[in-house]
């Protein structure tokens, strides 16, 4: 019964409507395509009239409707259907869960499902909007237009880009040249054109590079014919090397060389430039086939060289920053491009520079006087020790030869000693000044570094900075009274030190040194005195000369004997009676003792040069 009810409510429902239909408003025409109702129609017929009425929809249609109502799961849309459409609440919440839609709202949706029999009818309008992006995109690349979208983030390969819908941009047609910091271009709008697209796939490809070549093909010819020598332009930094920039006219690119870029020192243009900078050069020169650009930027400004004479004079004082450091110097900033050279002879007087980081860093700020200049050779000479007063010009008045110093040993050579003076002079003590008498084959075995010393003052070469210092001077010379200790014929004990086949070496008191000959050890014959003597023994022997120029004292075993034997006879022959000698006699003593004076001088003779021997 209720199904009944229902069923002749909805008739009525019909009825009412066929008879509005019935009779149009006076000012609206019937449309053409309505059937012609003559009142005369049964009920099924005005049924099939009714149906017949109503739009006709297929599955993918994109058709305009308007919210009726907004429910809390989905939103009602009259299509002009007996049935009202949903399309899920889900397709109008924003990111913050707001819900976007409003009832009237009228807007286009595509009818996702359709089922007449059942009388439903699905709708999304998210996918009414995608299908008239895809119809725009078809114009787009039928007309060979353009079209706006934003990167919204890398992929592999390239960008995503959202245009309406999620399109590709291969990263070689994300720009003219290669992208080197590619996160930059996310979240930023351009215009694109369409290389592709396949509508199945859903796979839109996109370049932004074609129409940059474009612009640039465009400004090519306009700056083309601008371009001439000497004339000054402005361009943007488009690439840095080690050897230079390369910089966009507009549309032609020109190279600023990194020689070109400063009239002072560059070590490399990324510490000047940046990509993207804007820049003013200057022509240089100009290949038009070729189209190759040498720009310049130092040329915007004159050369400073030109007045360097006249800002510059020699024996001025100046005051740069060290830039450079080499072996042979430090070069010296004076102002942008021009430098100069502080070699490591002119950074101290005193001071044996090996290398400049010894006197200056890099960066520093230093004093220095202009030495020489040659503007044409773009070269200026500079040293630093010209700032202060040369201290061997007044060394020798405050030091001189004779004086006494005191000072620390700073180094030890094999031939000598370097005493520290003041302001950075050393004094030398060669090896034969240390001792009068000591012989000495390296100055450490005496002394060792940063003992205090005294010496005295012997001579100072100002021409040559020379500053010679002597310890033994500090005493008297020990050979200038040998002769008064040591009288020829006295009779001394000493040390044996040396053994030699030409003689006996005896120590008689430190330093000194007497020679007992060979021919001078016995009345008989030695061939070797290492036959008789041990190094260390002691001996007793006579002086016999004696040279203090050559610091030489001869010495002699066989005279102690003889003096021995003589003094034996002596004292025998006072105890005998005297007798009467014939004259041969006499004679005979005579010649023997002739001969025996004849010898002492040969051995004597022979001491002297077996000495020098043995000294050398």
């Amino acid at each position: 019964m209720n199904n009944i009810a229902e069923e002749n409510e909805n008739q009525k429902m019909n009825t009412e409507t066929l008879e509005k239909q019935e009779t149009p408003a006076p000012e609206e025409k019937q449309d053409a395509s309505s059937p012609e109702i003559t009142g005369e129609e049964t009920m099924e017929e005005l049924l099939d009239i009714y149906e017949s009425s109503l739009k006709k929809f297929e599955e993918g249609q994109v058709v305009t409707g308007t919210v009726i109502s907004v429910g809390r799961d989905s939103v009602l849309v009259d299509v002009g259907y007996k049935s009202e459409g949903q399309i899920s609440i889900q397709e109008f919440i924003d990111e913050e869960g707001n819900v976007n839609v409003n009832v009237n709202d009228e807007f286009e949706v595509m009818i996702e499902v359709w089922d007449e029999e059942e009388e439903t009818v699905l709708l999304s309008h998210e996918k009414a909007k995608k299908v008239k992006v895809w119809d725009a995109i078809k114009d787009i690349y039928d007309d060979d237009g353009t079209i706006e979208g934003v990167i919204t983030s890398r992929v592999k390969g390239g960008f995503s880009v959202d245009i309406g819908l999620l399109a590709f941009l291969p990263g070689s047609q994300a720009d003219l040249r290669p992208i080197r910091n590619m996160d930059e271009m996310v979240n930023q709008t351009y215009t694109f054109k369409i290389l592709k697209y396949n509508k199945k796939r859903n796979n839109i490809v996109l370049s932004r590079r074609v129409l940059l070549e474009a612009v640039r093909d465009k400004l090519r010819s306009t700056t083309l014919e601008a371009i001439e020598d000497g004339k000054v332009m402005e361009g943007i930094v488009k690439n840095i090397t080690e050897y230079g920039v390369f910089v966009d006219l507009g549309g032609v690119d020109g190279l600023l060389h990194i020689t070109d870029i400063s009239w002072g020192r560059v070590k490399h243009p990324s510490e000047l430039f940046s990509i993207g900078d804007k820049i003013n050069v200057k022509i240089l020169s100009f290949d038009l086939e070729k189209e190759r650009v040498s720009l310049g930027m130092k040329q915007l400004t004159p050369d400073p060289w030109t007045t360097a004479v006249d800002k510059y004079p020699v024996d001025s004082k100046i005051t740069g920053k060290v830039v450079s450091l080499t072996d042979y110097g430090a070069f010296i900033e004076l102002e942008e491009g021009v430098e100069g050279l502080i070699h490591v002879s002119e950074m101290s007087w005193t001071r044996k520079i090996r290398h400049p980081s010894q006197m200056v860093t890099v960066g520093e700020i230093i004093e220095a006087v202009v030495l020489d200049l040659k503007p044409d050779n773009r070269r200026i000479s500079l040293g630093i020790k010209q700032t202060v007063d040369n201290p061997w010009e007044v060394i020798s008045q405050k030091y001189p030869v004779g004086t006494i110093i005191e000072g620390k040993i700073k180094n030890i050579t094999e031939f000598g000693l370097f005493i520290g003076i003041d302001d950075d002079i050393d004094g030398l003590v060669h090896i034969s000044d240390i001792s009068w008498t000591k012989r000495i084959k390296h100055p450490s075995e005496v002394y060792k570094k940063s003992d205090t010393i005294q010496a005295v003052v012997l001579d100072i070469d100002k021409a040559n900075e020379r500053f010679s210092l002597g310890i033994k001077q500090t005493q008297a010379d020990p050979w200038e009274s040998v002769s008064q200790r040591y009288e020829v014929g006295k009779e001394i004990s000493g040390v044996i030190t040396n053994l030699t086949d030409f003689g006996v070496f005896v120590e008689l008191e430190e330093g000194i040194e007497g020679l007992v000959h060979v021919s001078e050890i016995s009345k008989e014959n030695v061939k070797s005195p290492k036959e008789h003597y041990q190094i260390g023994e002691t001996i007793t022997a006579k002086v016999m000369n004696i040279n203090s120029d050559e610091r030489r004292i001869g010495l002699s075993i066989k005279r102690l004997e003889e003096d021995d034997d003589d003094k034996y006879l002596e004292d025998f022959a006072k105890n005998m009676k005297p007798a009467t000698s014939s004259f041969g006699e006499i004679l005979r003593t005579n010649i023997q003792e002739q001969i025996e004076a004849n010898k002492v001088q040969e051995a004597q003779k022979q001491d002297s040069e077996d000495a020098d021997k043995s000294e050398e």
